[in-house]
């Protein structure tokens, strides 16, 4: 290898470091509009994986939270109307 291919390939690995921390915020912005935490997951999985995984919990929880309101919701409706109520 000559001199210049030498210090085209180290500028790539001097690159400035991600801020990744994670972080509670992200997750509770996940949950409270899950397609904002599923579109950060998208985005940052390879750029900032802990801060993506927290967006994406934050979407899942709130996913599961949801659809076991409804079936909560279906039972008892389905309970008080055949009661006759």
């Amino acid at each position: 290898m000559d001199q210049g291919t030498n210090q085209n390939v180290n500028q790539g690995t001097n690159a400035a470091p991600v801020n990744d921390k994670g972080g509670f915020l992200w997750g509770l912005l996940g949950c409270c509009v899950p397609i904002a935490g599923l579109i950060l997951f998208l985005v940052w999985k390879d750029q900032k994986p802990k801060t993506a995984k927290a967006a994406g919990i934050g979407a899942l929880v709130s996913v599961i939270i949801g659809v076991v309101y409804y079936i909560i919701m279906i039972a008892l409706g389905i309970g008080f109307a055949s009661m006759g109520m």
